[in-house]
């Protein structure tokens, strides 16, 4: 997901990124800003019930179209704008394309796991990963970038903490899906907020380098008599082929949003998608959820509540001295 140009000496995790409104924001801007951001998290949210009708391709098959059309859509888009001075910028500077090389491991490691886990009934474990993220966030912003935490932070931190090993201990050990997609997602916004490019040209540059494996690995299975892509049926093979265009919309609408609202309603908006993936694994797709995980997802639930409530206080705080 793509995220908004902040100061360098603003905090990594959204709900405490000052000012609450950007500069020089229209009223338009005002109105407009949240639609597309909450269009945006609308979009990711509703995308289990995309990838579960591709359920009878493996997850391995549906990443690789993903990278391939999706390396598509934003070359043509790109060249709609003809703006490629920045890959000419880029190629002076091979190291901007070292951090594009691990980002683009990272997002190819979260894409499987979260297509894996959305066609093999665990989606709600999924939600469950992206819930937790904002706090891997404040763990990683401490670790990394030696921010300091409040007391606040850390009483939801440890809040979630304590949800997480809950549900270790309970939930027969999916919780790995939980753990891996907050993690490489959240280590992923840490390298891509730190990297020079926007984020419609630093997926252009991740799928670029993961093209290839991508393509190799199609042909192979295309070879071995294993690739459903025009071997099964046409409504299969539109809906591969269309994984680049769900892939590019939500990141545009993101992108366009949240250089018009504040960033502390990015924060609370972000919540929309794991309780959109939430529902539909529930209510959908009927995946169980007894009583005990209702309890360790309420204590992870509780963490967020006290993390969002203690940062908008904190922001309250820092207006009143401004």
């Amino acid at each position: 997901m793509g995220h908004a140009q902040v100061r360098a000496k603003d905090s990594y995790h959204t709900h405490d990124i000052l000012p609450l409104a950007p500069a020089g924001l229209t009223m338009a801007g005002m109105k407009r800003g949240p639609l597309l951001a909450a269009g945006s998290y609308l979009f990711w949210g509703v995308l289990p019930i995309y990838w579960h009708a591709l359920s009878a391709v493996s997850p391995q098959e549906i990443l690789v179209h993903r990278i391939i059309w999706s390396l598509a859509v934003v070359a043509l888009l790109l060249a709609l704008r003809r703006d490629w001075q920045w890959l000419a910028d880029g190629l002076r500077r091979p190291a901007v394309f070292r951090v594009f090389l691990v980002t683009a491991v990272l997002l190819a490691a979260n894409w499987l796991v979260y297509l894996w886990a959305n066609n093999n009934g665990h989606i709600v474990e999924a939600s469950l990963g992206y819930f937790i993220n904002p706090l891997v966030n404040v763990v990683l912003g401490m670790l990394v970038l030696h921010e300091r935490m409040r007391s606040g932070q850390k009483l939801s931190v440890g809040i979630a903490a304590a949800g997480v090993l809950f549900l270790m201990v309970t939930s027969g050990g999916m919780l790995w899906i939980s753990l891996t997609l907050a993690l490489s997602f959240g280590v992923y916004g840490l390298l891509r907020k730190t990297a020079r490019l926007g984020s419609l040209e630093g997926l252009t540059v991740e799928m670029a380098i993961l093209f290839l494996p991508a393509l190799a690995y199609l042909l192979w299975m295309a070879n071995h008599g294993q690739a459903a892509f025009g071997a099964g049926s046409p409504a299969i093979g539109a809906l591969l082929a269309f994984s680049g265009v769900v892939t590019a919309v939500p990141l545009l609408l993101f992108a366009s949003g949240a250089r018009l609202v504040p960033l502390s309603t990015l924060g609370l908006l972000q919540y929309i998608a794991p309780t959109l993936q939430f529902s539909i694994g529930v209510f959908i797709y009927h995946e169980p959820f007894d009583a005990v995980r209702l309890v360790g997802f309420s204590i992870v639930w509780l963490a967020l509540v006290v993390y969002s409530v203690e940062g908008y206080r904190h922001r309250r705080r820092m207006l009143a001295v401004a």
